[in-house]
This record gives structure tokens, sequence and C-alpha cells, in this order.
């Protein structure tokens, strides 16, 4: 990640997952946390004296991470499993020189080290009772197949022309990096699938000392002190709440206000897919335009790079998400770009395009991001360490945010938003069933099923995704729920003086941020 944002220092280096590294690490934060307390606030200007609680939050975060010992049980096809993380990472990075290709030879010849490492964790969470799905274990297995059969190596894409480096990242690709994913996969299924749990027992709760790991996982995710079952609570109150909104919009799209004929007709019209790949690029060009035309309304700072739209390239989109976002470099080398997934369009849920967009792209993270890395007066920490339940947060909060700015051009697309407010509180209901209250994933698919208008190939999908990557998906509704909540107040106290725009500035304005330290800036701007 620090190359990808053009970090300089790490450029041939692959994280070190080994259980005495992460001891030094979290040995590491402790004492930063020390240090930091030590320090008297009241000797700290406006800006330090935030950058003192977010270090001291985040370093707190970094020990509680370690100790859910992740790297142990984590495994999946997905880029929270070790060896997808690499397939996924390392195309992204950009060669500007021979130093730079130089760096790149030493992370491929540095991948062996770092899959036996993981290895051996997986075999230590084993030992211990932890183990992984064997669900995910067998699809993390079938990624490396993937990877492995595919005509061409993922990892020849970052570019860089000279013929020597060609011929000796060919060499090493051949010689030891993918021998290296070959025996990590056989590891997999010889000595780990057989001892998975099975999808009866997916969540967290079903290994030993799992409940103390989950709410651990729910506090670095959420930056709250909020309980798994006051975070499932939520989840279903804002379902409930939003069975009017379907009524009104479904009436007027479907004339028909019954929830569930409505979620059948949004998965099963054709008219609610794209009609080719242009179609659906350009409906996200469009959307993009329009939002970057309406900012200056409701925020008095705007990124001073614009944000670029782009297929997902093709070699990636048959297993890519719908669409995403990557972050510009802090060098200006590679601009933040919004990536939609034109593979098979056809098949494509056209209600979705609008949202995600405003969502992923403007005014959702590339303001978020491009405008924290314009912050050069913070140190590097405040611009770059970005808590799940700030970012995600505010991408949702800007999804009801585009409706108030008038971006959304039909009710199918107000549809759209519906769904993902649907699919995110759902989340905290079946993240929190399964890995708190014992759900199977089985049980949990179901209740998406009954509750969102997603298809059962998003369902499978994004549970798969809950179970490898525990209280992450808690993060969008509590970050947007309490970003809200802070407006409001705002809005409140304030009353005739309240400026959508100055509101917008305080929250992207101090850098990504745990969300009580935020509340912390946002009140101190109240009178």
């Amino acid at each position: 990640m620090a190359t990808i944002l053009g970090v300089p220092g790490h450029d041939d280096t692959l994280s070190d997952r080994s259980e005495q590294a992460q001891q030094s690490i979290r040995a590491t934060a402790l004492d930063i946390a020390a240090r930091v307390d030590a320090v008297d606030p009241a000797t700290l200007s406006a800006d330090d004296t935030v950058t003192r609680a977010a270090v001291a939050h985040h370093a707190r975060q970094v020990v509680t991470e370690i100790d859910t010992r992740t790297v142990e049980y984590t495994i999946s096809p997905m880029f929270v499993g070790p060896a997808a993380e690499l397939l996924a990472m390392l195309p992204m990075i950009t060669l500007n020189d021979a130093a730079g290709a130089r760096s790149y030879l030493a992370r491929l010849r540095a991948v062996p080290a770092f899959l036996e490492i993981v290895a051996e964790r997986h075999r230590g969470g084993v030992a211990a009772g932890r183990v992984p799905v064997a669900h995910l274990v067998r699809a993390a297995a079938d990624h490396v197949d993937r990877y492995l059969d595919a005509e061409e190596d993922a990892l020849v894409r970052p570019a860089f022309d000279d013929p020597a480096f060609d011929e000796e990242r060919t060499r090493v690709l051949a010689e030891v990096v993918r021998p290296a994913f070959a025996r990590y996969r056989d590891m997999l299924r010889d000595e780990l699938l057989e001892r998975g749990r099975d999808t009866e027992h997916a969540g967290l709760c079903w290994l030993p000392g799992g409940d103390e790991l989950y709410t651990g996982l729910v506090r670095v995710h959420t930056t709250t002190d909020r309980t798994p079952d006051e975070l499932h609570q939520t989840g279903l109150d804002v379902i409930a709440g939003l069975a009017e909104e379907y009524a009104e919009i479904g009436s007027r799209v479907f004339a028909t206000k019954d929830q569930a004929e409505i979620f059948q007709k949004m998965t099963s019209d054709p008219a609610m897919r794209w009609r080719d790949a242009e179609e659906l690029l350009d409906a996200a060009r469009t959307a993009v335009a329009r939002a970057e035309a309406a900012a200056p309304g409701w925020f008095g700072r705007l990124p001073g790079s614009r944000c670029e739209v782009e297929p997902v390239p093709a070699a990636d989109a048959p297993g890519a998400a719908a669409a995403y976002y990557v972050w510009p470099s802090m060098d200006g080398s590679r601009p933040g770009t919004y990536f939609a997934n034109t593979h098979r369009a056809r098949e494509r849920d056209r209600f979705v395009s609008e949202v995600t967009a405003f969502h992923e792209a403007v005014p959702g993270h590339h303001f978020q991001i491009a405008l924290a890395q314009e912050l050069t007066h913070l140190p590097m920490f405040r611009r770059v360490i970005t808590p799940n339940a700030y970012a995600e947060g505010w991408g949702l909060y800007t999804e009801r945010l585009a409706d108030e700015m008038g971006l959304y051009s039909s009710d199918v697309d107000r549809l759209g938003m519906l769904a993902m407010d649907s699919m995110r509180a759902g989340r905290l209901v079946v993240d929190t069933g399964m890995h708190a209250k014992g759900w199977s994933r089985e049980r949990a698919v179901a209740f998406l099923r009954d509750n969102t208008p997603m298809s059962d190939l998003e369902i499978g999908n994004e549970i798969d995704r809950y179970i490898a990557y525990p209280g992450q998906a808690l993060s969008y509704m509590v970050g947007r729920l309490e970003i809200q909540r802070m407006r409001a107040e705002a809005e409140s106290r304030l009353g005739e003086r309240f400026d959508i725009r100055g509101f917008h500035d305080v929250v992207l304005g101090n850098g990504p941020l745990p969300l009580a330290v935020l509340d912390e800036v946002v009140r101190a701007r109240l009178p």
C-alpha cells in the first residue's frame, strides 16, 4: 500500500506476518500509546490535539487487531486472504524508473518467504483450534489454480520498458513465485481443508475465545464501543424503516407497494439490466460528471484533481467487483480512478449504477481520499491511515447526500439507493448473526434473500466476504449513522447559521479520523 500511495522507503519488501514480527509491532504500538498519553493536550495546537487523539486511538487498534490473530484463520479468495492479497495488490504498482523495477523484482523474490510464514501461522491457528472455514479454503486454493492456469501471469502487469527486466521477471516468476504459490495451494488442500469448519459453524463464535476475537474486530472496524447485540438490532431497525420508502418509490416504478414484488421485479425485469458495456460505462461517466458539477454548492473545498472513470481491465473483470475506486498516488503520477465492471454487462443491475458511482467516486471516496492527500500541513499519518468506519461511513453517507443534491436521474436509481441501504443494514444483522449469535451461512443467505433485492450470486459472494472479513462490513452503516448524527446535532445547535458546505469541509478537512475523534472535531466547531 505504501508503494501504491507513492510513500517511499518500502518498495522492495513484503509485510512480515510472523508471530515474532507481529509481537514486535504490538510492543511498538503500546509504547507509542504510552508516550502519546504522556503528552499534555493543553500544550498542543488544535491540529496537534487531534493528531494526539488519532495516534492514541490507532495505536490501541493495532494492538487489538494483532490480538485477534486474523492471519491464522483468514483464508479466502478475496484480497484479505494472503495469497489473494499479493495477486490483487502487486499488479497495481506503477514502475517509474530502474530503481522501482529492481524493487519489484526484490518483492517477487520475497513471495516464497511471505507465503511460508503465513502457512506456518495457519498451522499454528489449527493447533490452537482457530481453524478456517473449509468452504473458503477450497475457494482460495481454486483462486491460486486460476492464477497458475492463466495464459498470462497477472504479476507481469506492472510495465517497465527494459528487455533485461522483462527477462529477469519472467525467470523469477517461473522459478521462484509460481512454485511458491503452488506449494501454498497444496498446503491449503492437503493440511487445512479437512480441518476446516463447515458452513453451519461459519462465525468466529465457534472458535476458542471467538466472542472476544469478534468483539475486538468490531471495535477495530467501527471505531466505537457498540456491542454486537446493539448493532444487530440497529440493522433490523433500519431495514424496517426502509419499507415505507420502498412502497412509495416502488408504486411509481412498478405500480406496486408490495416489497417482495418490488424486489422480484428489480432482480428479474430485463429493463433493469444494461444494453451493452458502452451504455454501462457512459452512465457511470455521466453520473460522476453530474456530481462534479453540483459539488460546489455542497462543498467549500474541492479536490485539485478530477476522478477518472475507466472500465475494469479485461483480465481482471471476470472475478472483480461490480465497481471500485483506486486511490491516486500522492506524487500525482496516477490519478484517482473509478473502475466500472463492464464484463457481462447485460447481466448487471442498472439500478445500482448511480448510487455506486456517488459512493465510490464523487462525492464519495474520491473526495474523501483526494482531499486528505492534499492536507500537506498534516502529518502523513493523518492523510493516509483510514479507519474503515470513517471511509465507508462517508461513502454511504454520500449515497443519501446525492439525493439531497438532486443527483439521481430517476426513481429507478433511487431504488438503487434503497437497495444499498438494505444491503448495508443487512450486513449489521448477518455479520453479527454469524459471528456473535452462531448463525449458519445458510441462515445468513436466507436473511439477505428475504430483505434485500440482491441476486443469489451476489448474496453468496457477500456472505463469504463477511465470513472471511469479520466486522468490516459493519463499518458502512455505523459510520453513516454517526456522520448523520453529528450533522443533525450541528443543524440543531446552529439553526439558520448551519452551513452544509462548512460541515462537509470539517468532516473531510481533518483527514480520516476514528469516529469518536471526528465527533470531538465537529463539536469543537459548535457554539
